[in-house]
This record gives structure tokens, C-alpha cells and sequence, in this order.
């Protein structure tokens, strides 16, 4: 069996540990209403707009 020559630093075991930890970014979609990115299934923040009907309210 092959045994490794040197000792693995603990600086080159957590940054590859570390790498599992990134966490990418979320999804976006555009609003049919005003073409504005929001959240997929999710009232858009933007016109209160969801599913083609106004759900909610926005100032």
C-alpha cells in the first residue's frame, strides 16, 4: 500500500475541509409583472405580484 512521505499540515486539511463550506448563490427568476429579479416561488418584493394575481399589498 502506498504510505504517505510527509505529514499533512493542519492548514492543508481544513482548507480542504473548508472548501465543502461555500455555499454558492441563490436561484433568481424575473418577474412577468416588472421584469424585476426575485425569488423563485415567492411573492416578488418589487409589485407584491405571485401566480398572475396580486397577493400582496407593496407601498
Amino acid at each position: 500500500m502506498a504510505v504517505p512521505k510527509k505529514k499533512t499540515s493542519k492548514a492543508k486539511s481544513r482548507s480542504r475541509r473548508a472548501s465543502n463550506w461555500v455555499l454558492g448563490l441563490p436561484a433568481r427568476s424575473i418577474c412577468p409583472q416588472c421584469q424585476h429579479a426575485k425569488v423563485p416561488h415567492v411573492v416578488c418584493p418589487n409589485c407584491g405580484w405571485y401566480k398572475g394575481r396580486q397577493a400582496v399589498e407593496v407601498d
